[in-house]
């Protein structure tokens, strides 16, 4: 860019603009600038600010913008600044130039600083030359190859491949003259550069010497170049723009009006057009002429300063305001704001002489050519609305409103109409849809009065009593089959060989209102219903359920293109959908096309017309849509687009941004994390879609997104993937997917070494718990061996004391007996009355051991119970040999259960007290005390007899009796405490206090939930 208001800032800075050229889709030069789209970015809005001197792209899609107020990355929805660190240190340095290399990276000609190159994504300062002194870089280029030449004022001129430098000029290589800033440069294929001076003209350099060449160019400033070949180049200068023929400069003179123009840059498109921006706005040149738009919201009160054509085929425009889009559109809408005539349109038909005649909703017939409504007299009424229009050749049919059928016999911008009404046998004269079929036939079929057949001006009227579904027709068809089809509001009806046929849902129709026909290249035929588009098969109708939601809205019009594309407009939706993977119910993602303002319509709403979707003759598709007429030529589509390039943005954990590298570290226990990415595909980013998955976490991938972020909360410690691609603004998944490691960081307690840890504690307190239980097992089987032990001892005590004894003295005394037999029988008999009293007593004792062996179920009885049955055995058994002593159990307190092992116990040690009053005490009185206290279990068993020995107490029990110490062996196991109290002839008293929670089954439940029941027990 050149300002002749700054020469200062030129000849310090070597400002000049860029001629690319982008190998891409370019814009129709058929269409006027007007009819293109435009999206604006304006400083102070939506631009972060800056006059824009510089735009490229490089491989990776990105769009860069060299502003004065340093570098911008663009990828078509977001503008970050970016810092040139370490090689600038200030980030808003003037960027002047930008241009990329063969290999995609980015060259930065900044003002006052070193020049610059990407690469692997660092920026690093280039060095070329012999000189130590800072760059003095005036102008940079690419040469036919795409190789980058720079000139310095004060090195010469350089060009640069890969890691490799070659001078092609020396500095002062303008002969006689004192070395002029070169401000604009170019080098075609046969290797001569071309110099465009400050002021002192434009040279061409060849065989080391310069020469002037100035045939016909008036001006010595030359701001710009653009070389197409070896005998065409294009300059701008501060007059105007030039074009040199090889011979000579030929002027190109701007639209009328204009005047002289500065020209600050040049671009050739792939269409050829010629782009120059100037700073009274932009020009276009190409065979139709030169056009003009004058983006004054870009260019403010400066100049069109950069232009640049990305991959996909849009032309940026940088000015001094902002940044501005113009692409092709894939429609070219005629909308309201061009012809007020194009509102609220009805049918559409494209005739042979490349005419396309419309009719809008408020009356009338017209034809369009050539972006021009015609002025053809058709003799139908501005205030008719016209229904339907059919015809062949010169011939058209129109179906009318109110006024019946009308024939149009074409000459040249002339017409001939003929009109037939019900005067003339037409069923109707509200005529909604005319068919005109290959035998010549005319087929007009009306809103409520069924089809009327005209042929050889005769017509044949047919309605439901004919066999027609309805009387209301929508749509007529002819088949090759020469089978005709009529779509009615409760059916589709078919007539062949004089036979009536109709279907309905029950054929697999969606809906019984059926709103368009139509047959495609192969024969099959489609029908547009209420309830969406249905197929035939074999005389019935089908709609796949892999179709998608888009295809069951009402369906309002069906064409073809020549490559075998279906064109389909339903109630909201414009849709280009495959046809051969549609009729076969496998289409894929990249089948089926949705269409929107960002392709150039004003509106996606269909029109409930007969023939609303056509196809004319040089395969072009027309759409009759609610707001406008819109018409797409497939020929001119890419078979495929360039892909969009996903990207990951950037980390967040937990609002927290982290280094977006190969390897993203997460900080341990993250609760969110978002992770950004983008794609970029500048036509229309709005388009894209991405499909992200997180391997590690995600079974599959996510169903395609237009969000640009995806969330993950409460990620565990790892090392996942994150994977990311995205659609192109055509829908097509043909990029590369971009990925980035992410390794969440485990916390302490999460660490391996620690899970390691605890992983050997839960084994050594599970060893620690099977030893403890082990243990337990074996105190408690040392526990029932001893009580086993110690019950066969008291057995054997008590036969020895009891048993034992008494039949030894039954046996002294049966020997007495014996002697005394022959001496005095009557001692014999006594003696043998006091055997076989010991014998009874014998037996008394022996029946007493077996109940001791076999014992009573302690549980099933309570314990005053089980007390108060012993003594009323023991008094029954002292009643046989004299009076026995009064019995009698006290219980006091709210009885509570007790253990059954230990009630067992207790009775034991309480039976062995009570037998022993019985047997020993020659006691009156014998009384049981079971008191139920709070804390413990109280039993009392007191006598009024002889008293027990003092010195038996203290020596523990009687020499060669085993009763006491019984007992109280029997009160330590259980955790009890045994008393006696004696006084000799007034009687004993034998206490045993057993603690509550041993006592009670309540207590001893509570301990239940303890590791170890035992614990803290004295046993």
């Amino acid at each position: 860019m050149i300002r002749s208001q700054q020469p200062i800032r030129w000849l310090m800075s070597g400002i000049a603009v860029a001629c690319i050229m982008a190998n891409a889709w370019a814009l129709d030069p058929n269409r006027p600038p007007s009819q293109y789209i435009r999206q604006q970015w304006i400083a102070g809005s939506t631009f972060p600010g800056g006059a824009i001197n510089a735009i490229a792209q490089t491989a990776d899609g990105y769009l860069w913008i060299g502003t004065d107020k340093g570098l911008v990355r663009f990828d078509g929805f977001t503008f970050s600044h970016v810092s040139l660190t370490p090689v600038v240190s200030a980030s808003d340095t003037p960027i002047l130039q930008l241009l990329t290399d063969p290999e995609g990276q980015l060259w930065i000609r900044p003002a006052g600083a070193d020049f610059i190159r990407q690469n692997n994504g660092q920026f690093e300062s280039v060095q070329y030359g012999t000189l130590m002194q800072r760059s003095q870089i005036t102008a940079m280029s690419k040469d036919s190859n795409g190789r980058i030449v720079v000139s310095d004022i004060a090195r010469g001129t350089f060009r640069f491949q890969g890691g490799a430098v070659e001078q092609l000029a020396q500095p002062a290589v303008l002969s006689g003259l004192a070395s002029p800033p070169i401000i604009s440069m170019a080098q075609d294929s046969d290797g001569r550069l071309w110099f465009g001076t400050l002021g002192v003209g434009l040279f061409v350099f060849a065989n080391g010497q310069a020469t002037l060449v100035d045939a016909g160019l008036p001006d010595r400033k030359i701001n710009c170049l653009l070389l197409i070949s070896k005998n065409e180049l294009w300059v701008g200068t501060d007059t105007g723009l030039f074009r040199w023929d090889g011979k000579e400069f030929h002027r190109i003179n701007p639209p009328s009006g204009l005047g002289s123009v500065q020209v600050l840059s040049l671009l050739r498109d792939r269409n050829s057009n010629i782009w120059a921006g100037t700073t009274r706005g932009l020009l276009r040149v190409n065979n139709n002429g030169v056009s003009f738009s004058a983006e004054d919201a870009i260019r403010g009160q400066g100049g069109i300063n950069a232009l640049f054509e990305d991959r996909e085929g849009n032309l940026w425009v940088g000015g001094s305001q902002g940044l501005g889009r113009i692409r092709d559109s894939t429609f070219l809408t005629y909308s309201p704001a061009i012809d007020s005539r194009f509102d609220r349109d009805g049918p559409v038909y494209a005739d042979g002489h490349g005419r396309t005649w419309f009719a809008p909703a408020q009356g009338g017939l017209y034809a369009l050519k050539n972006g021009s409504i015609q002025s053809i007299s058709t003799g139908i009424p501005a205030n008719d609305e016209v229904y339907s229009i059919s015809g062949d050749g010169d011939e058209l049919w129109v179906g009318r409103q109110h006024g019946g059928l009308t024939r149009l016999l074409l000459h040249g911008e002339a017409a001939n109409s003929q009109t037939y009404t019900q005067a003339n046998g037409l069923a109707q004269n509200s005529v909604y849809t005319v068919y005109r079929s290959h035998d010549g036939s005319v087929w007009a079929g009306t809103l409520s009065g069924g089809v009327s057949k005209l042929k050889d001006q005769k017509f044949t009227n047919y309605t439901m009593s004919n066999g027609l579904a309805s009387n209301t027709i929508f749509s007529i068809l002819e088949t090759r089959q020469a089978k005709m089809w009529f779509g009615t509001s409760s059916g589709l009806s078919s007539l062949s060989n004089g036979q009536w046929k109709s279907y309905t849902t029950r054929d697999g129709l969606p809906s019984e209102r059926v709103n368009c026909l139509f047959e495609d290249s192969s024969g099959i035929l489609w029908i547009g219903t209420s309830g969406g588009l249905a197929v035939s098969a074999a005389d019935r109708f089908q709609v796949p359920v892999t179709w998608p939601q888009g295809l069951r809205d009402p369906v309002l019009g069906l064409a073809e293109d020549n490559k075998g594309w279906l064109w389909i407009a339903t109630s909201n939706h414009v849709l280009r959908v495959r046809r051969d993977k549609l009729a076969m119910a496998t289409l894929g993602a990249s089948d089926v096309r949705e269409y929107g303002a960002a392709d150039g319509l004003l509106s996606a709403e269909g029109i409930n017309r007969s023939s609303s979707v056509i196809a004319d003759s040089e395969g072009k598709i027309w759409f009759s849509l609610g707001r406008g007429v819109s018409v797409v030529d497939p020929s001119q589509m890419p078979d495929s687009s360039p892909p969009a390039i996903a990207h990951v943005t950037g980390v967040l954990a937990d609002e927290l941004p982290l280094t977006v590298t190969s390897q993203v570290r997460v900080p341990p226990s993250p609760k969110r994390i978002v992770i950004a990415y983008t794609a970029v595909s500048l036509a229309s980013p709005e388009n894209i879609r991405f499909r992200y998955l997180l391997d590690g976490f995600d079974r599959n991938w996510s169903a395609p997104v237009a969000t640009r972020e995806a969330v993950y909360t409460n990620l565990g410690p790892g090392s996942y993937r994150f994977r990311v691609m995205a659609s192109n603004s055509s829908g097509l998944w043909n990029g590369t997917e971009s990925a980035v490691a992410v390794d969440v960081q485990p916390a302490v307690w999460q660490t391996t070494w620690l899970r390691s840890v605890l992983v050997v504690l839960a084994v050594c307190l599970a060893l620690l718990f099977y030893r403890l239980r082990l243990l337990q097992l074996k105190r408690q089987f040392s526990l029932r061996f001893e009580e086993r032990v110690a019950e066969r001892t008291r057995i054997a005590r008590e036969l020895h004391d009891t048993l034992l004894q008494s039949f030894q003295g039954v046996a002294f005394q049966l020997q007495a007996a014996r002697k005394l037999l022959l001496r005095k029988a009557d001692n014999a008999t006594a003696v043998l009355d006091e055997a076989i009293v010991g014998t009874e007593e014998a037996i008394q004792e022996g029946r007493s051991a077996i109940r001791d062996l076999r014992p009573e179920p302690a549980a099933q009885r309570s314990l005053s119970e089980l007390l108060d049955a012993v003594g009323r055995e023991l008094a029954t058994a002292r009643e046989l040999n004299g009076q026995a002593p009064t019995y009698r159990v006290l219980v006091e307190g709210k009885q509570r259960d007790v253990s059954p092992m230990l009630q067992d116990e207790v009775y034991r040690i309480s039976r062995e007290v009570i037998r022993n009053a019985f047997a020993h005490a020659a006691a009156s009185h014998i009384e049981v005390e079971i008191r139920y206290d709070q804390d413990q279990l109280r039993l009392r068993v007191r006598d009024d007899g002889k008293g027990i020995d003092p010195k038996i107490l203290q020596a523990g029990g009687q020499p060669g009796h085993f009763g006491i110490p019984g007992m109280r062996e029997r009160a330590q196991r259980i955790g009890a405490h045994l008393d006696f109290w004696s006084e000799a002839g007034a009687g004993a008293e034998v206490e045993l206090k057993i603690p509550a929670s041993l006592a009670y089954q309540t207590a001893r439940n509570e301990d239940r939930f303890r590791l170890f029941p035992w614990a803290g027990r004295d046993e």
